[in-house]
């Protein structure tokens, strides 16, 4: 199944790096692309319960679905995950 999901706090590119690192990573899920302009997570996933994971991770990240709560801990979170793809992912 393909899924896109709109995302909360995707600033710049270590913001899609890290997001794409990570999903990537999961072994139910292929296809990671990130979209900043729409602020958008497209993904293929084999079940439900992948994307359920997927949800959590992308909050765990920073990177809440749009219409989830989004308070300061998710946004701090969201700086660290965007230095993080900024210093070890992009190249």
């Amino acid at each position: 199944m393909k899924t896109t999901l709109k995302i909360q706090n995707l600033k710049c590119g270590g913001c899609e790096k890290t997001i794409v690192n990570q999903l990537s990573e999961l072994e139910n899920v292929l296809e990671v692309s990130v979209n900043q302009e729409e602020a958008s997570v497209t993904f293929t996933h084999v079940s439900s319960g992948s994307l359920d994971i997927v949800t959590k991770i992308l909050s765990k990240l920073g990177y809440p679905v749009v219409g989830e709560k989004n308070n300061f801990g998710k946004k701090a979170s969201s700086y660290i995950s965007c230095a993080i793809g900024k210093m070890y992912y992009e190249n």
